[in-house]
């Protein structure tokens, strides 16, 4: 495999049509190099083309890890600029899997460090093997961690970004599920039940409902309360255009009967 191998598999499930993009780079632990992330970025950018989509999950090739960091050979080479445009990059695929419209589900197997933290703080939501390592470890190479990792705050707080950032100290799945970061642990051999349960209960619902929901939580993050309440009212008084809302409840009462 070469260092811009990312696997893309479509495929027709219960619950709809499901994308599962897997960074194959193993022999290095899944890091991200320059080819890795302009194609991971052009990846999802592609998938968000594809209106069918009911989800996606991403994960890393193997058991040993989801993505183990950023390349240090390549940032070991660096300078001002070429880190500034190799960070940059990093950021857009970031945002790429952030503002794709379908849900993007983390699979998180093995070591989730620094540019992987930040690629799975990305995804919407975040199972992990119980055998997975967590950390934020660029204070030991002499730098910071940046772009993504402002995530963190709204997802663990801002004491547990403060202790993981400022101190680099790696942490178990276990600890990421207490402070939030994960949504559910599970052995190593349960992951794809755990997200395929994640999946069905994604396909019980209308489609365009989950675009429209994913959407309007994409903007409560950019806003104040109060925008996010009215952009809220809007979004609802949107969904009663795509018919959507009207059968789903027509065929909640025809159940009944």
């Amino acid at each position: 495999m070469t260092e811009a191998a990312v696997q893309v598999k479509t495929e027709e499930r219960r619950s709809g049509r499901i994308a599962t993009v897997t960074i194959d780079n193993q022999r290095r632990l899944n890091c991200l190099a320059s080819p890795t992330i302009i194609n991971l970025a052009q990846t999802f950018r592609k998938l968000s083309e594809d209106a069918a989509l009911r989800a996606i999950i991403l994960t890393g090739a193997g058991d040993k890890a989801f993505i183990g960091g950023a390349d240090l050979k390549e940032l070991g080479a660096a300078d001002p600029d070429t880190v500034r445009l190799f960070i940059t990059r990093l950021h857009q695929a970031c945002l790429a899997i952030r503002e794709c419209p379908a849900p993007v589900i983390g699979r998180v197997n093995g070591f989730c460090l620094g540019a992987g933290l930040e690629v799975a703080a990305s995804c919407d939501m975040r199972v992990s093997s119980d055998n997975a390592i967590y950390g934020m470890p660029e204070v030991h190479m002499g730098l910071p961690s940046v772009i993504e990792a402002a995530l963190l705050p709204g997802l663990i707080g801002w004491g547990k970004t403060r202790e993981i950032l400022i101190t680099g100290e790696t942490f178990g799945a276990e600890a990421a599920l207490a402070m939030g970061f994960v949504q559910k642990v599970v052995p190593a051999a349960g992951l794809d039940a755990a997200v395929d349960h994640w999946l069905d209960l994604i396909g019980r619902a209308t489609p365009k409902a989950i675009r429209n929901q994913k959407a309007l939580m994409n903007r409560w993050e950019r806003v104040s309360v109060e925008e996010g309440v009215y952009a809220g009212i809007d979004a609802i008084s949107e969904a009663y255009t795509t018919g959507e809302p009207q059968a789903a409840i027509q065929a909640f009462f025809e159940a009944k009967k």
